[in-house]
């Protein structure tokens, strides 16, 4: 009897909706959807200057826009009754995704096509594809893109370093502990601060503790950041002594969860540490590995704090990433028509970048029968 009542709490029986609750719902939602658009068209006029309204800011149209979302999940139960009570549950959180990532994409892409400079009397102007064609001749642009392909490549040595690493702090060693908590140090501080505190401070040519060494073991004098080629180098490195951390303690985490009975199984048959790593670890760890190193991407597109405060892109645009370049306009050039064109550009590449990785690990870590 318990087990007959149980089953009936998952029953959920059609709503007796009349015609007139339908139309009701129906007319709210294309009631406020017409405000919506009404006052949108009328804001964008304001802003051309073809009206004049006194629309200072865009807050009218947030307005219009909060009511049309209130109204259409008031519809929704309306219209649909439990189903639509199931809906409030997601509905609320596409409109979010709506408000903070679809308008905004919608404006920028108005601004890329435009000539706003912020130091310009004239202010923002139509200029249609002016910003793509300075961006196919921007040199600066493009070495940017190359040097973001020699910073990404540089996450396989990262991610061989964070491996051995993990593989040691798994092992029974002495104060495991301890070198768990040190090795997660670099982890717990910004890019900034570890820009300030090696790059500003111990690599500085004239009064650094490492060029002062490197000065009293009788070596030429050492500029770290003089050259194009060294100066990329310190920049990778110290993004790597940052975030080798976070990829090393996925990695352990993952070595932790392999059942030791593998590895003694192995042992007993004879096998070799090599090969115990090499058919039981490594093919174990495939989905961790992988994970880490699609995050560690992610946070790798983004890299500009250290540049920014360092180099600033020298020598001569040498160190830049595309996210510090694009800095660069808008703080240095108050460039902003031109800074989101090649924001919105780099923003394409990225989503084709990472939708061509997920789907190569995904069909290299599909089972193969």
């Amino acid at each position: 009897m318990a087990s007959t009542e149980a089953d009936y709490l998952h029953i959920v029986t059609a709503d007796n909706i009349s015609a007139a609750r339908i139309r009701f719902g129906k007319t709210i939602i294309w009631a406020s959807a017409a405000l919506l658009c009404v006052v949108g068209l009328v804001q964008y006029l304001d802003t051309q200057g073809v009206v004049s309204l006194g629309f200072e800011t865009w807050r009218p149209t947030l307005y219009a826009f909060l009511i049309w979302a209130s109204c259409l999940c008031w519809g929704q139960v309306l219209l649909y009754g439990e189903r639509g009570k199931r809906s409030l549950f997601v509905l609320p959180a596409a409109l979010f995704v709506v408000a903070m990532v679809v308008f905004p994409l919608i404006f920028a892409l108005g601004i890329a096509f435009s000539n706003w400079n912020l130091s310009s009397p004239t202010g923002r102007q139509f200029n249609g594809l002016d910003n793509v064609r300075q961006m196919w001749a921007d040199p600066f642009y493009w070495n940017a893109l190359k040097n973001m392909v020699w910073y990404t490549l540089a996450i396989v040595v990262e991610y061989a370093i964070a491996f051995g690493l993990a593989l040691a702090l798994n092992a029974q060693i002495r104060a495991r502990k301890f070198f768990r908590v040190a090795f997660l140090l670099p982890l717990m501080l910004s890019p900034v601060a570890v820009s300030w505190m090696i790059g500003k401070s111990m690599l500085e040519i004239r009064f650094g503790p490492v060029a002062h060494l490197v000065r009293e073991l009788g070596f030429d004098q050492i500029s770290f950041f003089g050259s194009p080629e060294m100066a990329r180098f310190m920049i990778m490195a110290m993004d790597a002594w940052t975030f080798i951390p976070f990829m090393m303690i996925m990695i352990l985490a993952g070595l932790q969860a392999i059942p030791k009975e593998l590895h003694e199984a192995a042992e007993v048959d004879g096998a070799s540490g090599w090969r115990r790593f090499w058919e039981i670890t490594f093919p174990l760890m495939l989905p961790v590995s992988i994970t880490a190193i699609l995050i560690r991407i992610i946070f790798k597109l983004k890299l500009a704090d250290i540049i920014i405060n360092i180099t600033a892109g020298g020598p001569g645009g040498a160190t830049d990433s595309v996210t510090s370049f694009i800095f660069r306009e808008y703080r240095d050039r108050s460039n902003v028509g031109y800074g989101t064109l090649l924001a919105i550009v780099y923003l394409v590449l990225i989503v084709i970048a990472m939708t061509i990785l997920m789907k190569l690990a995904d069909r290299w870590m599909r089972p193969r029968y």
